[in-house]
């Protein structure tokens, strides 16, 4: 075994500390009474479904990519690890290191082209990367070369290993990549070079719910590895299906199938699922939830304004709770007058212009005692038979649930549970004794032997 330090790097992307629960799930107070609860008991059950639909010999790689779309990328990514996942995908350099950092040693590929100076970076920290580029792959693969030389303030970042390469390959998205008669001479590039290799051959679906043009592309693609079969290229990883392409049963599996949205229990928005897959998303359970407590709960007289404008003002004596959470948490100014919020298993409008750091809700007609800053409140999530889904908070702002989940902000605690308790909660900033559950600089030990199928080698 060899060990790369996960620290050390000119760069740093440490993200805010992961403070691990007590006994019996004690954690320190919130720093906000607005919090994201995150259940790793539904991730990873969401992953074992998903998995279960492809044959024994694919595998299925999660997708932690933006912070894992809102959930936290580290203790969504440990947890998945330990449940034997083999291999994770982010779409930035400094998402992969934020793993090394953590402790995660699973093979990582970073989908979008990185700059090419962080190449012996990557290299360094045994993650592998994407290129869809000519003049990129020149000058990424330059860039390792330069590290390699002895004497440069860089070297000895890995110059007996070689950086593993995906090419990816433009099969219709319009986005990135190279054309598919390109893909041979491209891998050829990349073999002649002492410090990479060529591990994977990756394409991205358009419409993933639409047959005629994932047939395109999936033609394109299979065009693609044809070509570097042909040119006695052997690929461990192609992989062009995602979320949508699994559950729709649009697209080939290959050898890998990224998981992204569906594996945090949402289904693609707008897609139709295949018929044998329909009970496999109906299992899909979601694994964030959106919970506040207000920080006050007043009476205000007709004729009021509430929050900037205003937008709203009251039409009678209305009781009006304000929970701290707006635009700055992910909460977006868009929802104004058109989102509702759970509180006693009751649906309560929001009322006014979200703010940055609030919004305000009328529980007038909330039965019972009166509302008060000890009532929960439910923005995303199930409460008292009713659910409120992330699909439908994109709805309400004309937007899709991929912006909803991801747009949680970092300074919205996440409280993680495993087994119905609390196991973890990530903030800002710790003030807690404990501090953060892991070290700060911890190693990651890569084995040289079996470098893995995205790994470096």
């Amino acid at each position: 075994m060899k060990t790369i330090p996960a620290t050390g790097s000119r760069i740093s992307a440490t993200r805010q500390p992961l403070i691990e629960a007590g006994p019996g799930g004690s954690l320190p107070p919130l720093p906000k009474t607005a919090w994201l609860e995150i259940d790793l008991d539904a991730l990873v059950d969401n992953v074992r479904i998903l998995k279960g639909l492809l044959p024994p010999d694919v595998r299925v790689e999660p997708v932690v990519k933006a912070d894992a779309y809102g959930h936290g990328a580290v203790a969504v990514a440990r947890a998945l690890v330990a449940d034997g996942i083999l291999s994770l995908s982010v779409a930035t350099f400094d998402e992969a290191l934020e793993l090394r950092q953590a402790g995660i040693q699973v093979p990582i590929v970073i989908l979008f082209p990185i700059p090419a100076e962080l190449a012996p970076e990557a290299l360094a920290h045994c993650v592998s990367i994407t290129v869809g580029d000519n003049l990129l792959l020149e000058r990424t693969l330059a860039a390792l070369e330069e590290a390699a030389v002895p004497g440069r303030s860089n070297a000895g970042t890995g110059t007996a290993a070689r950086l593993g390469i995906h090419i990816e390959v433009e099969t219709g998205l319009g986005r990135g990549g190279v054309h598919p008669e390109e893909v041979a001479s491209v891998a050829a590039t990349i073999q002649a070079s002492p410090h990479a290799h060529l591990i994977g051959l990756w394409s991205h679906l358009q419409a993933a719910g639409d047959e005629r043009i994932t047939a395109g592309q999936d033609g394109r693609f299979d065009l693609a590895a044809g070509l570097l079969a042909g040119a006695g290229v052997t690929l461990p990883a192609r992989h062009l299906a995602a979320s949508g392409g699994l559950l729709a049963a649009t697209a080939g599996t290959y050898d890998v199938v990224r998981v992204g949205i569906a594996q945090y229990g949402i289904v693609p928005d707008g897609l139709s699922v295949a018929a044998e897959n329909a009970a496999a998303a109906a299992g899909l359970r979601p694994v964030m939830s959106l919970r506040a407590r207000p920080i006050r709960v007043a009476w205000l007289e007709s004729g009021t304004g509430v929050s900037y404008g205003p937008t709203f003002t009251t039409a009678r004596r209305t009781c009006i709770a304000t929970l701290p959470i707006g635009y700055a948490d992910g909460f977006p100014r868009s929802l104004s007058n058109k989102a509702w919020v759970l509180v006693r298993g009751m649906r309560v409008p929001q009322v006014g212009t979200v703010a940055m750091d609030a919004i305000m809700v009328d529980v007038t007609d909330v039965p019972g005692s009166p509302v008060t800053i000890d009532d929960e409140f439910t923005l995303i999530g199930e409460q008292g038979g009713d659910r409120i889904g992330a699909l439908e908070v994109a709805q309400w702002g004309n937007t899709i649930s991929y912006e909803v989940v991801t747009a949680m902000s970092g300074r919205l605690p996440r409280v993680y549970y495993a087994a119905a308790e609390a196991v973890g909660m990530r903030v800002l900033a710790s003030t807690s004794s404990r501090g953060p559950g892991r070290p700060d600089e911890p190693r990651v030990a890569v084995s040289e032997e079996e470098p893995g199928p995205l790994g470096c080698e």
